[in-house]
């Protein structure tokens, strides 16, 4: 039979080997996580014949959390055109990005970049619409 000491004993290593878990025997250390890559993005928006920025315009940049398999979620963020007709982004990952802009009068513009760059621009240019809807 074992004395109340050997149980205490025995009771607190296992309160700790719960509590730590590196203590634990067999456990493997806690994974790094990878640090992914960013940018900034610089869209610059304009249109029509003469190139002239469209303010105001609503920009939306979406890209895969799971940037290997390009498939499954995705993040985005919504920006919006300056008076100028550029929107700034916060870091995004580097990688494919789809960039959207939507602005009344104007054709809705979406497509892929690749984006490989600490800071990028991307220029787009916006067309009216062919057709007319009443």
């Amino acid at each position: 039979m074992r004395s109340r000491r050997d149980v205490l004993r025995i009771v607190s290593l296992g309160i700790v080997a719960l509590a730590v878990p590196s203590l634990r025997l067999g456990a493997s250390p806690p994974k790094k996580e990878k640090q992914v890559p960013t940018t900034r993005l610089r869209i610059e928006v304009t249109g029509g014949d003469r190139q002239e920025p469209v303010a105001g315009a609503s920009v939306y940049v979406r890209w895969y959390i799971n940037r290997k398999s390009q498939t499954g979620k995705t993040d985005e963020m919504n920006l919006k055109t300056n008076e100028e007709g550029v929107a700034r982004s916060p870091d995004v990952p580097q990688g494919k990005i789809l960039v959207q802009i939507i602005s009344p009068g104007w054709k809705t513009f979406g497509q892929w970049y690749d984006v490989e760059q600490d800071e990028q621009t991307i220029p787009i240019a916006l067309v009216r619409p062919d057709t007319k809807w009443y």
